[in-house]
């Protein structure tokens, strides 16, 4: 878990409307989005009952349609 450091930009009337964080904790934060949409696709895969199929033969299939 990314513990934030995060400060936040405010209007006039003290609404809060952006926020900045630290170049590290962005690049952190972006891995972990992407960590968390490959699960979700792998979840999405397997919950859709399709044949599986060797990671070789579907990138041939790919690269050849």
């Amino acid at each position: 878990m990314i513990k934030l450091k995060e400060r936040f930009i405010t209007d006039e009337k003290g609404d809060r409307i952006g926020v900045v964080l630290d170049i590290e904790e962005f690049f952190k934060l972006l891995e972990e989005l992407e960590e968390l949409e490959s699960i979700h696709a792998f979840d999405l895969a397997r919950a859709s009952n399709d044949e599986a199929i060797p990671f070789k033969q579907a990138i041939y299939e790919i690269e050849h349609k």
